[in-house]
């Protein structure tokens, strides 16, 4: 029975990996099992592996608390699959509506990521700004595109990874600025596609154990420089997430359109203004309030159980 409540918890923190603005973090804190996955990941050390090749399988799963990871990761997986065929239906359907949802969750993310800020010195700050002024420049000059590079897709499973051990971050966020969501998270997961997968995958793999240490450390050392960087990011980055785009495609050298499965490439969208005050654009506000709403009441509940504990 505990492991199929830790699989339930895993399904609740895959639900958040998929929604770009939640962070899969924030909700491990809401379960109660935030601070037992940090330990298990952190446990995966030469130790492990002696135990693990010398084939004392017991005192491996015992040491890396195995079972609550594998109920917690089967939980992750089944609602990344579920989710992604949803949010395919989504984006082609209704692209407008879905992107206000997101712009609502992240403009929320960034009062309740910055306000975890215990003092705002004058670094705080300037690394604040900075943030922000690093990620407008980046959704001007480079916007988000597609890239199927074997090593930029490692390096997107390493952020995507992030997001379970770092509450206030959303790996599938950093995924749409890095331009592969709709790749990584939604064609790839319902096509298994394994030529994406496969290099995500590992990074996914390498990341969860080593930023585990190397996140651990930064936040005990530069807790607030940390934060404070990453919610500048988040700001200067709402540009991206902007409900209205124009779509640019990718042009061979002849500027004839490139053909992938059938389709046109993507090659970056250009934020434009609605049309005229119409259903859309209420219906769109709707929806950016219900995402605004509802980081609202992850946060607030996150805040309720960290006062009980």
């Amino acid at each position: 029975m505990k492991h199929i409540i830790y699989f339930v918890k895993g399904l609740a923190v895959g639900v958040a990996n998929i929604i770009p603005g939640v962070s899969g973090g924030t909700i491990a804190l809401i379960t109660g099992i935030f601070e037992r996955l940090i330990n298990a990941i952190k446990s995966f050390d030469i130790g492990a592996l002696k135990l693990l090749f010398n084939g004392k399988f017991k005192e491996f799963a015992s040491k890396t608390d195995l079972y609550f990871l594998l109920s917690i990761f089967f939980g992750v997986f089944f609602a990344i699959v579920a989710l992604a065929r949803i949010f395919d239906f989504l984006f082609t359907n209704y692209p407008v509506y879905i992107w206000s949802y997101f712009f609502g969750l992240v403009l929320a993310s960034v009062y309740f990521v910055g306000k975890t800020i215990s003092q705002w010195t004058p670094v705080v700050i300037i690394l604040f700004v900075l943030g922000t002024a690093i990620a407008v420049i980046l959704s001007f000059i480079n916007p988000a595109a597609e890239n199927t590079n074997f090593f930029y897709l490692v390096i997107c499973g390493v952020v995507a990874i992030c997001s379970m051990i770092l509450p206030g971050l959303s790996g599938s966020f950093v995924l749409i600025l890095m331009g592969n969501y709709q790749l990584v998270a939604i064609e790839a997961v319902n096509n298994r596609d394994f030529d994406i997968l496969l290099p995500v995958m590992i990074g996914a793999v390498g990341g969860l154990i080593v930023f585990s240490h190397i996140l651990s450390w930064v936040f005990k050392r530069f807790e607030n420089q940390t934060i404070a960087i990453l919610t500048g990011f988040i700001l200067g980055s709402l540009n991206i997430l902007w409900p209205w785009k124009h779509i640019i495609y990718l042009n061979d050298n002849l500027g004839n359109p490139i053909i992938k499965k059938g389709e046109m490439v993507v090659e970056r969208y250009v934020s434009i203004l609605p049309d005229s005050f119409n259903t859309e654009l209420i219906l769109a506000l709707f929806f950016a309030i219900i995402g605004i709403a509802s980081i609202t009441i992850i946060e607030l509940m996150a805040s309720s159980n960290i006062k009980h504990k």
